[in-house]
């Protein structure tokens, strides 16, 4: 860091950048200067799109479903391994899906806002084709169907048929107008083909009729009827196993078996003295078991919808049966009011496997077997791949380990609406999970919720037997004993119905449970073990019985849990007994409580009219009058730092819980949240007049106040190396705030309102979790590599985000932001330098230069010791043999320099590369006969050569002086040179059979 020292001229001061006040702003839309956007986490299969599934081969199957606008390709083989995401993603949200041979077929757009209509086709991931679209078409297509050489996509009122082979647009079907009423011209969006009717497809209608179509010659063949007049539209159309058979259901609940040949009904059902009102998927299992008394015969049923979480199982033999319900296979929706979308959008059996797939409204992908021995009709769990069924209220990252474990910034946690706790691997989605809390299924079929109907009022569900909403959390890895802990072997939260403590005999030092949470209107706050995946064993509840009001910690160390309450009170627990080790204030004896109430009495109640730091508070004194909002412990576990809405902000004593001092700021705010940032002993407190208030708990002053927010302050985090804070609010903008200079230095807009966020421990990521979503997005931090400066933004510089997505197409990774170019802001020919003057001669001036840019000086030594070569270059002994001479160039070597003529000047080793080193001179010395030949052929006219070559041992004759031999160098005539040539070649071989070595004349 620079440092600048007083001179006795006067105070020297920094020089800090201040902007013009006319530099204009660009209306362009920017993006974040400090985030980039990197991907979504935890979506699975988060609309109501069903899912589709195709066959590889006779090893394993591919399950495809709907995100958005993107779809996900899970592989059944690897325990529903993610294996593809698709991209480009669509320009609207996907309608439908259909798997056919190796490619996935998605439909986009449409709807009443005029939008885009388009069929598009994956392989692999990648997108390769799409459909050609006919001129006028706004209907969004409902439902894709594939079969033969037909693509059909079922819209609100028409068929529209393309060329599966080239994908072109073949026709349009149009059904026929009733006139009942009962919208008989409209289609119900199902659809489906019989194995055995050649370019034949029935479509559901909402009059409750079926249409039989003939696609090659676009003709309405037959109507199946509805056997009532008011039975509804037609909900679902399935094929069954046997010929000409096709199971239909309505909106009334109806399941009929229909012969297609014969138009008759073979078998008729109905869904209501079931849990499936309204049936939206139908499928038939098809590996010839499962029905019957021993499960030996075949025809079983499953239907399912999305009235509730269900799965029903007929057996149709001898006129069909309901031979089992499998209850809650995926949330129900909530009631009126809920959060909580739940229901079933798909059930399916695989080809010829005991193996069904489920997929639900409530984010969760699934899949069940069938046990042969011993036979069952309701099959268990096999894989399950989730997520949070409803927005998310909590995010926090882990923090680090104390034994500096590599998972730091890898889990994120985070806690929903749906009273689910998840923990998400940043690394791999397949490490990701849900905390388990108990055998909840259970615990339902032992209060008897499984045996029963659930369509009576203020029924229980298995939603109603998981702990409630969380909305605060706490976590330290220091005493985790990860998946050695030991959980004492009895029931979750044991002692929320009995106060005694488990036996603890078997709990080892394998370390205990290192999360806790408070629940929304429940006065417990719950433990839970991280390294294990499952609730703990403890539930702490309140001393006043009051409920838990936003806040809980865990002090550094991992052995204490404190618990606020909305009373006012601060309890804090063992984590490893359980045991209840002090409140805040202490509590009093009776004899003390006495001496108490004389003391209030004879200073009239007067005890809060001195000044800060000057009153001595004794025990029991200083409780919080209304709810406690924020608990913090610092580093050394001495002091507990508490915050409350009666604006008052308590430091205690950690041993003696007496209050030692307080910083009161009441009627001028109440403070709504805390939050600690322990390595630079800062906390930030949010306030109810929209502002965030930075308390150093060393000096116990206010050293920072931060305004901006419009709306009420939902969530917000330190930085993690304290320099930032975060924080966004309910105008659906995340301002971030720099803490050495006060600054507004980055604000996004974003699509709906941030519910939650948080920073990761080690600076690469901020995750925000928003209302309308039940993904995480997280972003990558730029200033890990680019320089970000402190210049305050006014409002009109508020960016719009682009929200990153589940593919992370457009999105950025760190090693992308590391090479991204910086943009060109904050010119120095636009911004003024002022000075600013020194507070005090025995003062130094720091540097404002960030952390970024100074960091890496401290470890210069290091880097030049990293960057050292090992050993210094050596030139090769003997040069490759195919290199080329270098005598005869115009370039100056040394076998071409003389003594007298100047050396070159040497070249360094930077500027010499490996062929440049080698030694020339060497080179040439080492003359091969071949060479020698090559460079004697140079200077040496046809005939010697001639001679040379047809007699290489004969020596060289003398020349003389011969007419002839004076006109060897003159170019002959051709008749002449062939003459010449042909009397030496008779000259050589008469010499040759005469054996002599010199030639004849």
């Amino acid at each position: 860091m620079a440092i600048s020292i007083i001179s006795q001229e006067g105070p020297v001061a920094k020089r800090q950048k201040v902007t013009n006040g006319s530099h204009a702003i660009s209306d362009k839309a920017r993006s974040s200067r400090l985030f980039a956007p990197y991907r979504t986490l935890g979506l699975v299969s988060s609309t109501d799109v069903p899912f589709t599934s195709i066959a590889l081969g006779k090893t394993t199957f591919q399950i495809t479903t709907s995100i958005g606008r993107s779809l996900h390709t899970y592989d059944l083989r690897r325990g529903l391994n993610l294996t593809f995401i698709t991209r480009p993603q669509t320009p609207a949200n996907i309608t439908s899906t259909h798997a056919w041979k190796d490619r996935v077929f998605a439909a986009w757009g449409g709807g009443s806002n005029g939008s885009q209509i388009g069929v598009w086709v994956f392989k692999r991931g990648k997108r390769i084709a799409g459909l050609e679209i006919p001129v006028g078409m706004n209907e969004p297509i409902r439902q894709l169907l594939i079969f033969g050489s037909w693509i059909v996509g079922c819209c609100s009122t028409r068929l529209e048929v393309w060329k599966s082979a080239t994908y072109e647009h073949y026709t349009g079907l149009a059904p026929i107008c009733s006139n009942n009423g009962n919208g008989g011209n409209l289609l119900s969006g199902v659809m489906c083909n019989m194995p055995t009717l050649l370019n034949k497809v029935l479509v559901g209608k909402q009059d409750g009729s079926v249409d039989l179509w003939n696609l090659s010659a676009g003709k309405l063949i037959y109507t199946i009827a509805p056997p009532l007049i008011h039975t509804g539209p037609v909900t679902a159309l399935q094929p069954s196993p046997a010929l000409s058979l096709v199971a239909i259901a309505r909106r009334d609940g109806s399941i009929i078996i229909h012969d297609v040949r014969a138009d008759k009904e073979i078998i008729q059902l109905s869904s209501k003295s079931s849990s499936n009102a309204n049936i939206t998927s139908i499928s038939f299992r098809t590996d010839g078991l499962g029905a019957g008394e021993d499960g030996r015969k075949s025809g079983v049923m499953a239907t399912a919808g999305t009235d509730n979480g269900d799965v029903t199982l007929w057996d149709l033999n001898e006129g069909g049966r309901v031979m089992g319900v499998l209850r809650d296979a995926h949330d129900p929706p909530s009631p009126s009011g809920g959060q909580v979308v739940g229901g079933i959008s798909r059930a399916e059996f695989l080809p010829g496997q005991p193996v069904l797939v489920t997929s639900g409204l409530d984010n969760a992908l699934k899949s069940w077997i069938f046990d042969e021995t011993p036979f069952s009709p309701i099959p268990r769990i096999l894989h399950t791949r989730g997520g949070h069924a409803a927005p998310i209220t909590r995010l926090e990252f882990l923090p680090a380990e104390a034994d500096g474990a590599d998972s730091i910034g890898k889990w994120l946690l985070s806690a929903g609406r749906d009273r689910s706790l998840w923990g998400w691997s940043i690394r791999r989605d397949a490490q990701s999970t849900e905390l388990s809390q108990g055998n909840v299924r259970k615990k339902a079929r032992k209060f008897g919720i499984l045996g029963r109907g659930l369509n009576a009022e203020n029924s229980t569900t298995i939603e109603d037997l998981k702990a409630p909403e969380i909305i605060c959390m706490a976590c330290s890895l220091n005493r985790d004993g990860g998946m050695g802990a030991s959980t004492g072997g009895g029931a979750v939260w044991a002692n929320v119905s009995d106060k005694k403590s488990s036996n603890n005999s078997d709990n080892g030092p394998t370390g205990w449970e290192s999360i806790v949470t408070g629940h929304r209107g429940d006065k417990y706050a719950r433990t839970w073990f991280w390294g294990r995946k499952k609730a703990g064993r403890w539930a702490f509840e309140t001393s006043d019985g009051s409920e838990v009001k936003k806040t809980v910690a865990i002090t550094p160390c991992g052995t204490f849990a404190l618990v606020g309450s909305a009373g006012g009170g601060i309890d804090m627990y063992n984590l490893q007994s359980g045991i209840h080790r002090q409140r805040f204030p202490s509590p009093l004896t009776p004899a003390q409580a006495r001496k108490l109430r004389i003391r209030q009495a004879n200073e009239g109640n007067d005890l809060h009219s001195v000044t800060d730091g000057q009153r001595k508070y004794g025990l029991g004194e200083g409780k919080h009058t209304k709810g406690v909002t924020g608990i913090m412990v610092d580093g050394l576990n001495r002091t507990v730092i508490s915050c409350s809405l009666d604006g008052k902000i308590k430091f205690w004593d950690f041993l003696t819980g007496i209050l030692r001092h307080e910083i009161d700021w009441f009627p001028m705010t109440a403070i709504t949240a805390s939050r600690y940032h322990r390595p630079s002993d800062l906390i930030a407190l949010s306030c109810d007049d929209l502002s965030i208030r930075v308390v150093d708990i060393e000096t116990r002053k206010l050293v920072r106040e931060l305004w901006g927010c419009v709306g009420q302050i939902s969530d917000f985090c330190f930085s993690n190396d304290g320099r930032w804070i975060i924080a966004a609010s309910m105008d659906s903008v995340i301002r971030v705030w720099d803490l050495p200079t006060g600054h507004l230095i980055d604000a996004s807009r974003m699509e709906t309102v941030c519910t939650a966020l948080a920073f990761s421990t080690t600076g690469e990521f901020l995750a925000t979790a928003h209302a309308d979503s039940v993904g995480i997005n997280i972003w990558t931090n730029r200033t890990l590599f680019t320089h970000v400066p402190t210049r305050h933004i006014r409002e009109d510089e508020i960016t719009q985000a682009i929200l990153p997505t589940a593919s992370g197409e457009g999105g950025q990774g760190l090693l992308d932001a590391a090479f991204e170019s910086e943009p060109e802001e904050d010119n120095p020919s636009d911004s003024l330098s002022t000075t600013t003057d020194q507070l005090s001669q025995d003062m130094m001036t720091l540097s404002l230069v960030p952390r970024s840019r100074w960091q890496t000086l401290l470890h210069l030594d290091t880097i030049s010791q990293r960057n050292k070569p090992i050993e210094p270059p050596k030139a090769p002994e003997k040069a490759p043999f195919f290199l080329p001479s270098l005598e005869g160039t115009s370039q100056p070597s040394a076998s071409t320099t003389t003594p007298s003529d100047p050396q070159p000047q040497p070249l360094t080793p930077l500027d010499r590369s490996r062929i440049s080193k080698l030694n020339v001179q060497a080179l040439s010395a080492q003359k091969s006969p071949f060479t020698t030949l090559l460079h004697s052929c140079a200077s040496t006219d046809p005939l010697s050569l001639s001679r040379r070559h047809r007699n290489p041992l004969a020596e060289p004759r003398r020349a003389r002086t011969h007419p002839l031999r004076l006109r060897a160098h003159v170019p002959p005539a051709p008749e002449t040179r062939l003459r010449a040539r042909a009397r030496v070649d008779g000259r050589l071989s008469a010499c040759a059979r005469g054996g002599g070595g010199g030639g004849g004349r």
